[in-house]
Order: C-alpha cells, then structure tokens, then sequence
C-alpha cells in the first residue's frame, strides 16, 4: 500500500482505514495499531486519531478510554436496529424516487441492472456488488432528498462490511437477483410504493443471510467474551 503524501489530511486517512476495515483487512473487535497504521499510511498520530473519531462517529470503531481504539463488533441486534432504519428510509427513497425520476433516469438504472444481471450470470461476486451498489444509490439519487441521503449513508457506513458481504448461499443470491427484477417492475411501473415495500423486504432477506452465515455475531457470545 502507498504512503499518503499530504500528511494533514485526515480524512484521506479515514478513508483509507474504512477500507481496511470493510474489506477485512482490519477484523471486527481486533485492536486498531496506531504506530502499524502511521508507518502504513506515513502519517503521524495527530491525523490518525483525528481519523479514528471519524470512524467512531460512523459507528466503525469503538474509542477505548486511556486504551487506543478497536473495530466495532458487529452484533445481530446492533445490525438490525440499522437495518430497520435504513430501510425505512430506503423504502421512503423509492416511493419519492416513483414520483420525481425522468425517463432517462429509470433507463440508466436498468441499464445497471442488466450489467448487474450479467455479472450473476458469470458469478462474478465483486463486479456484481459494484453496481448493486450502484442501483441503490441511483434510486436514493433519484429521491432528490438530501437529508434522507445523507441519514442514509451515514448508517450504511456501520454495516456496509455485512451487506456486501461474500458470505452468502446460492439460495439468497437467486433472491436478491429476484428482488431487484421486482424493483425494476415497480420503477417502471412508477408504483413508489410497491417498490418502497421491496426495498423494505430487500433487507430483511440480507439480515437472515449474514447471520445465517456467521459474518455477524451472537448478541450473547458477544456480552460473554465481554463480561
């Protein structure tokens, strides 16, 4: 990994840790290295720490009072509050995103989901999550409401390790391909809110995945190895 140049700016530092965190590279509950990371990005402690509250304050890491700071322990019941409230607002997205998209804008996003469909095909995981990614924030865009994107985003930041996670069976893929082809339905169909109600579902079948497939804890395992 590169050394970052400009050494006041912190937020490249977040950044650049977010990433080590959401692509695993720094493990849920693991102790966060302040000296390894300083000599990694060439940075100093000052814009390190600066960096960390960032991170704390998206609910990635957890500050440890005279202790440095660790990666949040994800928790069910810690994603499900989340994901509760993100799709309440992901569903609200939808409804208002029926009501204000133009034309184009409905045809650039089946144009990603047929991209999107192509990679599932191939079973090309990564490629596939891009633009995944890609259509959801399309439709958050399309809400033109840039307070419920902005709660958005900030929550999507505390589980976005678990929603694109490569943990998941063939069984729940089929469903997420089969949920987005109902959005598409809606989108075109402008019903905001049947797609707010997908949007709603979309979720949920996520949360039964990762938890089904261990990329989050056990509220009690976790309170045991706390206690």
């Amino acid at each position: 990994m590169s050394k970052i140049q400009h050494r006041n700016l912190y937020r490249e530092v977040a950044d650049r840790t977010r990433e080590l965190i959401e692509h695993g590279e720094l493990t849920p509950g693991e102790r966060i290295s302040e000296k390894q990371l300083c000599e990694t990005f060439g940075v100093s402690r000052t814009p390190l720490r600066e960096a960390l509250k960032v991170l704390a304050s998206e609910g990635l890491v957890e500050l440890l009072p005279n202790r440095g700071a660790r990666v949040m322990q994800l928790t069910v019941k810690m994603v499900k509050d989340t994901y509760d409230l993100m799709g309440a607002l992901e569903g609200l997205s939808g409804e208002l995103a029926c009501q204000q998209i133009s034309d184009e804008g409905i045809i650039a996003i089946c144009q990603l989901h047929e991209q999107m469909l192509e990679h599932y095909r191939k079973r090309e995981m990564q490629p596939y999550f891009e633009v995944n990614r890609q259509i959801h924030e399309s439709i958050l865009a399309a809400a033109n409401n840039e307070v419920l994107e902005e709660m958005y985003n900030n929550l999507s930041y505390r589980v976005k390790r678990v929603r694109y996670s490569k943990k998941m069976t063939e069984a729940f893929w089929r469903q997420a391909v089969n949920d987005h082809e109902m959005m598409i339905v809606a989108l075109k169909a402008r019903d905001g809110k049947r797609l707010g109600q997908i949007l709603r579902d979309h979720l949920c079948h996520k949360l039964e995945v990762v938890t089904l497939a261990g990329v989050i804890e056990d509220d009690e395992l976790i309170n045991a190895a706390n206690g």
